[in-house]
């Protein structure tokens, strides 16, 4: 059976790593020089930061990388026990090899309780002659400021279309996949700037066993509304028409079981998109984010959508007002 692809491409080398070219030979310069700070990598989620960090620990230690690198979730286990057992434990105990340090990677780091932050500024300071850390996190705001100073911190970006078009070609010829180029479009556009949601939803394209995949099998296998049917339905609440636009998007909840915040979501992207006044997109745009937060709070999301699109119908005459004066 194959394997998922996602850990299949997972680059083995910080010159591997996709879309951050700036940060990773900023970190190779690490390994050259066999030393380095604490470190902090925030970014959104898909954009490499356990890769590289994993990919920093091999070309660090090279064989020896399973015995010097410990590896934790911070979501899974956030308290205070985790810092003053697992982590502190591991830090104490001398490394293997010549580097003279050992590496704790913490993904998601953010998740930590501000107790276990605190604690955890404490071990980095005691133990930094043995062991440095890797925070891995997709808000740095959300992490102390005293563990901020501590780490030189480094920012991953969503990758960009081209540099994902480039890597996900690379995975459809190792996989013998046909891949038309607006298929390859979709599969772009569904990831917005994620390589592991890109490789994915790749991944699931291909398991519906059809010879060349193009953008109708990629929208299907991902059970994800194309933009002009999105599209369709705000032309049509814009214009006036509700009980068209109000079909539309019912007719988007059934055939692909779209829940109300994918919808209100990808209303957002395509309202961004539309050629239409600035102060028109601010009215749209407010009253998904009240609809989005509704929905968020318990609400009725098929209530909350036509409530969204009644608003978009008022704007649509407000609009339409305003071109007539």
């Amino acid at each position: 059976m194959d394997e998922i692809w996602v850990e299949k491409y997972r680059p083995q080398k910080l010159a591997e790593v996709v879309g951050q070219k700036t940060t990773t030979s900023r970190l190779s310069n690490y390994v050259k020089e066999k030393s380095m700070p604490h470190l902090m990598f925030s970014g959104p989620a898909g954009t490499g930061k356990t890769s590289s960090a994993i990919a920093l620990a091999k070309e660090m230690f090279k064989e020896n990388w399973k015995y010097n690198v410990h590896e934790l979730n911070a979501s899974d286990e956030r308290g205070i026990d985790v810092v003053r057992g697992k982590i502190k434990e591991f830090a104490r105990t001398a490394p293997l090899g010549e580097e003279g340090f050992k590496i704790i990677f913490l993904d998601e780091a953010d998740a930590l309780t501000s107790a276990a932050q605190a604690a955890l500024r404490r071990t980095m300071e005691k133990y930094s002659r043995t062991c440095r850390f890797i925070l891995s996190c997709n808000y740095s705001s959300k992490i102390i400021d005293p563990i901020q100073s501590r780490c030189a911190v480094f920012r991953f970006r969503p990758v960009k279309e081209e540099e994902m078009k480039k890597y996900l070609k690379y995975v459809s010829g190792k996989q013998n996949l046909k891949i038309t180029d607006d298929g390859l479009d979709a599969v772009v556009y569904l990831a917005q700037g994620d390589m592991r949601r890109g490789i994915n939803n790749l991944q699931m394209a291909a398991a519906s066993g059809i010879e060349s995949i193009d953008s109708d099998v990629v929208y299907q296998a991902v059970a994800a509304a194309r933009p002009d049917e999105i599209r369709g339905a705000l032309e049509y609440a814009i214009a006036g028409k509700f009980s068209k636009a109000r079909e539309c998007l019912d007719k988007l909840q059934i055939t692909y079981g779209l829940a109300g915040e994918d919808i209100v979501r990808q209303m957002h992207r395509t309202i961004r998109e539309m050629d239409i006044t600035d102060d028109t997109k601010i009215g749209l745009i407010s009253a998904l984010a009240e609809t989005d937060f509704r929905i968020g709070e318990g609400a009725n999301a098929w209530i909350q959508i036509e409530a969204a699109i009644a608003q978009f119908v008022n704007a649509g005459k407000n609009l339409n007002r305003e071109l007539e004066k």
